[in-house]
């Protein structure tokens, strides 16, 4: 069995069907998409428009990682992110 601390972690984009962004990070991708889609232990933010789409992942070698990597991502502008998606 694989402890959660070997995991491989992400950093993900997912687009709603209003067309916002939101970014998040986890060890287990689609447990994670399942959650949001379901509104169970998905974040909040689903609950105004559901998932459209993932729009961006990158892999980080560990929690601490990924969690610096969402901070960078969720402090640029939505014209910065568009760039990372779609460059």
């Amino acid at each position: 069995m694989i402890s959660s601390s070997s995991k491989q972690w992400e950093v993900y984009i997912i687009q709603t069907e209003s067309g916002k962004l939101y970014t998040g990070i986890t060890n287990h991708f689609d447990r994670r998409l399942k959650q949001h889609q379901s509104h169970r232990k998905g974040a909040r933010f689903f609950h105004l428009s559901a998932v459209e789409k993932v729009v961006f992942r990158e892999s980080q070698p560990n929690r601490s990682a990924a969690s610096k990597r969402e901070a960078q991502i969720k402090k640029m502008s939505r014209e910065a992110k568009l760039k990372l998606i779609y460059n």
